[in-house]
């Protein structure tokens, strides 16, 4: 494919079709094809894929009872925008593993599956505000994208706009500091009486919690009678079939659903108490209990023939274990390429997740982690793309999946340590 960067530039904004990568034009490629865990472009170069389409493809790309349950179900219609029995099964089996999930709602991303828990519980309370963890995203939402990546650092639990168009964001959200249970206590004792929910990342980002902090917050809510949302995009079939409420056992009232669960296709969910999902009930339209959902792609068969097929992947015998020692190996290997190369820093993370920080401060939420040196975190992750392992350089977050195994572990830990050199001038 000739002139990729003049086309995709002229095309795209920024020359990227779904935004975030931040890549000049001398790193845009297109891509072709995926399977397991590699890609090609469209000029035959291969890729190890550690970002697997930010964390959607768990089960791996082109996963053969995926494809297979997408080409048997294609034929028989795509969307209905109706109950069907793809979807149906699937509410089944989530409930079937998700305490929190008594009642359910089907929409087509992680982005709406939060929105729809923030507007429930605003609904059901009747309180308007809602308290998220700094750094934390939770979608494209307006909540999901303030505080995301701060740098004036304004006091607790002034919120700061990471992203123009958002101005009234401000009046509606509470910004507190991931595993800090202490400060969280104190702003939610301030403004309990307008806290509509706690909104959060079991696992924020690669920061797993401390001892004792979730079950910090599922108290404080529970004595302040405020919701907590569990926002398990990423976490929801990643760190157990269960998810965090499974790894951590802390139940929240609301949960979000999407990315891994539908094993590469489109698709959210989330659900709740059914006393709080009643709040979405039609039959209540007109009422002041009732809170407007709709989605036109929710719950379409296709994507919920993928999400049963991958959900049966995920079932198989020790995907658990072999997913977390895999995670183990990869965050151990890249800490000793750390050490060996004397260079301070750290890997954080959990599961099939991991992310190198840049500093030797403690990395236990977003402001320990903003010590960390970005340029060369930066740096590291372009000549990683360079050497021909996919992922997003505007972050340090690897993802791995079910596709990866030792070998292709083993060959990013020598490109890693050769990118190491390159952006530390050791080579």
């Amino acid at each position: 494919m000739s002139n990729t960067p003049k086309r995709a530039l002229a095309a795209f904004t920024g020359g990227i079709s779904n935004g975030e990568y931040g890549l000049g034009p001398e790193d845009i490629v297109v891509m072709e094809r995926g399977q397991g865990c590699h890609l090609w472009d469209t000029t035959g170069r291969e890729y190890l894929d550690f970002s697997m389409a930010w964390g959607s493809c768990l089960v791996g790309h082109a996963r053969p009872e995926v494809v297979e349950a997408v080409t048997r179900q294609a034929p028989l219609g795509s969307n209905f925008a109706f109950l069907n029995a793809q979807v149906l099964e699937l509410a089944e089996e989530i409930q079937s593993v998700s305490p929190a999930a008594e009642r359910l709602r089907f929409c087509a991303s992680g982005t709406e599956a939060t929105m729809y828990c923030q507007r429930v519980a605003r609904g059901y309370t009747g309180r308007r505000k809602i308290l998220k963890f700094e750094g934390a995203y939770h979608g494209a939402n307006e909540t999901g994208v303030t505080s995301l990546f701060p740098n004036k650092m304004l006091d607790f639990p002034t919120p700061e706009l990471t992203s123009a168009g958002t101005p009234h964001v401000a009046d509606l959200l509470l910004v507190a500091p991931y595993n800090d249970l202490a400060t969280t206590r104190a702003i939610i004792d301030e403004h309990k009486d307008d806290i509509a929910a706690v909104i959060m990342e079991p696992l924020q980002r690669c920061t797993p919690p401390l001892e004792g902090f979730l079950e910090g917050v599922r108290a404080l809510c529970t004595d302040n009678d405020i919701l907590l949302i569990f926002d398990e995009v990423v976490t929801g079939f990643r760190l157990a079939y269960g998810g965090a409420q499974e790894y951590y056992g802390v139940i929240p009232d609301l949960i979000a659903y999407g990315k891994a669960m539908g094993g590469g296709y489109p698709i959210g969910a989330f659900g709740g108490r059914a006393d709080i999902m009643e709040m979405v009930n039609e039959q209540r339209i007109g009422g002041n209990d009732y809170v407007w959902m709709a989605s036109t792609l929710g719950g379409n068969p296709v994507s919920c023939a993928a999400a049963l097929a991958a959900l049966s992947v995920y079932r198989q015998p020790a995907t658990y274990e072999r997913l977390h020692a895999m995670g183990r190996m990869l965050r151990s290997g890249m800490a000793d390429i750390l050490e060996k190369r004397q260079i301070t820093g750290q890997i954080i993370g959990d599961g099939p997740l991991a992310q190198v920080v840049f500093t030797d401060q403690p990395a236990i939420n977003y402001r320990g982690t903003c010590k960390g040196d970005k340029q060369r975190g930066r740096a590291t992750m372009l000549a990683l793309l360079r050497k021909g392992v996919f992922l997003n350089p505007m972050g340090t977050k690897l993802y791995l999946s079910i596709a990866h195994d030792e070998a292709v572990i083993g060959e990013f830990l020598g490109r890693f340590d050769e990118a190491l050199g390159e952006a530390t001038g050791s080579v």
